[in-house]
């Protein structure tokens, strides 16, 4: 699969499997991610928006940033 650009609509993806947090609450205020095929990267997508544009990330973009989540990097955009 070639690589998608940012912005890309969810309808020009390929069929993915979309999964949100557990922490996700009921007033849809959550994003969701999938696998692209083949390792071609992470798509991300805003949850009460799912027809709207995918923002695609490589792997190795989304272990940084769920790394940097998990050493507190970001704590202080939440606080």
């Amino acid at each position: 699969m070639q690589q998608p650009m940012n912005g890309v609509p969810v309808n020009q993806l390929p069929p993915l499997t979309w999964q949100k947090s557990r922490r996700s609450n009921p007033s849809g205020n959550c994003v969701e991610l999938a696998a692209l095929p083949g390792g071609a990267g992470i798509a991300v997508r805003n949850s009460r928006y799912p027809d709207g544009p995918a923002l695609i990330y490589t792997v190795e973009e989304i272990a940084a940033f769920v790394l940097g989540a998990r050493d507190g990097d970001f704590d202080h955009l939440i606080a």
